[in-house]
């Protein structure tokens, strides 16, 4: 295994796409072009669905005690309020590509933020069975979004590809920025209503829906069009499942995933146990959401020019560790702080996570692949994170034993970071 030779394969060619191995016909090929022949109306709807690829998600931890007390939900039963959606980020990452080399991506995304819309109006429904079941549809409609965009861009925007995908990707973290800011605020502004609260993030999908509209209508002619290709080369011969470094990749891209989620369930509750404010532990989770783009976007610029990507991964896991054992022993007057410091290092342990699919590829259908398999593993493995810090918090009523279980998280991501860094490809 070798590394690819990136003076003549440009990252920005790598990039995961669910059609990779779909080669257009001429009248796919013409309603692209009619396609970008709106590039504001493209841009605008890259841009809206971004902003919902996270939102659904970061509305309900600051509310997360107000539902629990709803429904007469233990921790270990409220941790699964956001652990059900990421669960299924890990199945629909397994449909996505299927869907949209028979659909059309334009189609299969307005369809999926048309579900997110539904999913969000579902999960406030007086229903325990549909809080649950709404998040499924959340979690599904979220994973189409987290696959196809990336293939969406690359494939319109060939030449922009680093840009736009800054656009997209800040677009998805100021989403979830403002929305954990505004779910308290307008918690109380819809008279101490949860549920109204998250409902009114439906709307963000709706808008963002309709935005879309226009691409699938252009677009509709292409469904059918498409001949699938053979994949040449290793990625023909021989499954990604079965590489050791494509494992590296999938576990450090779900164990990074677990510690994030673990805190987009509990940061605010671990901050209002300690006798902060609803609203200054929503504003404080808010800052951490935004101050992520930082490492978003500075790890991966880095990681790009690096032959090895070993001193990065031990920068975010560390970074990431220390933030973790900050909310241990000083929670409250190292809020800030902490916030700021885990922020870094999640950006950037997501951001090197996607990179390492990127750089450990030979080729595009490699990426491809091994996207959907580290988001497949990836997302299942990170979705015990909220579910076994919630029961370890209920057995052990306090929340230093499972911030130590984060820890170890963090050791092992290292040690599998670390292997996944080499200069090889899959």
């Amino acid at each position: 295994m070798s590394r690819p030779d990136t003076a003549t394969t440009p990252v920005k060619q790598l990039l995961p796409d669910a059609e990779a191995d779909v080669r257009p016909s001429p009248q796919a090929r013409a309603a692209r072009r009619e396609l970008l022949a709106h590039p504001v109306v493209l841009l605008v709807g890259i841009v809206l669905a971004s902003l919902n690829m996270r939102a659904a998600l970061a509305s309900v931890s600051p509310l997360v005690g107000e539902i629990s007390e709803a429904f007469g939900l233990s921790s270990t039963a409220s941790s699964l309020v956001t652990s059900v959606p990421v669960l299924f980020l890990g199945v629909g990452a397994l449909v996505a590509p299927w869907l949209a080399r028979r659909f059309g991506t334009e189609l299969v995304l307005f369809c999926a933020l048309l579900l997110l819309a539904v999913g969000i109006l579902v999960r406030v429904l007086p229903s325990v069975g549909a809080l649950y079941g709404g998040g499924v549809l959340v979690g599904t409609a979220i994973a189409l979004l987290n696959v196809l965009m990336p293939g969406l861009i690359k494939r319109d925007f060939p030449e922009r590809a680093a840009s736009m995908t800054s656009v997209y990707t800040g677009a998805m973290i100021a989403g979830a920025t403002v929305v954990a800011a505004a779910s308290v605020p307008l918690e109380k502004a819809f008279g101490d209503s949860w549920e109204a609260s998250l409902a009114f993030w439906s709307l963000l999908a709706a808008v963002a829906a309709v935005a879309w509209l226009p691409q699938v209508l252009i677009a509709r002619g292409r469904t059918g069009h498409e001949v699938r290709t053979a994949p040449a080369g290793r990625a023909a011969g021989r499954s990604v499942w079965r590489s050791p470094l494509a494992w590296q990749v999938t576990l450090f891209m779900g164990l990074q995933s677990l510690w994030s989620y673990v805190l987009i369930a509990w940061m605010p509750t671990i901050f209002t146990d300690h006798g902060m404010s609803r609203a200054t532990a929503g504003v404080i989770f808010a800052f951490n959401n935004l101050i992520q783009v930082a490492g978003a976007f500075g790890v991966p610029l880095l990681a790009g020019r690096m032959r090895s990507q070993r001193p990065l991964v031990a920068l975010v896991t560390g970074l990431v560790a220390a933030g973790y054992a900050g909310l241990m022993v000083a929670p409250v007057s190292g809020a800030w702080l902490w916030s700021a410091v885990l922020g870094v290092g999640q950006g950037g342990a997501v951001g090197l996570a996607l990179t390492l699919i990127v750089l450990r590829s030979g080729d595009a259908t490699t990426a491809a692949r091994l996207s959907g398999m580290a988001q497949t593993v990836g997302y299942l493995l990170a979705a015990a994170g909220p579910l076994a810090a919630g029961a370890v918090y209920q057995a052990t009523g306090g929340w230093t034993v499972p911030i130590c279980l984060v820890l170890g998280v963090c050791a092992a991501a290292l040690v599998v970071g670390l292997l996944a860094a080499r200069d090889r490809t899959v």
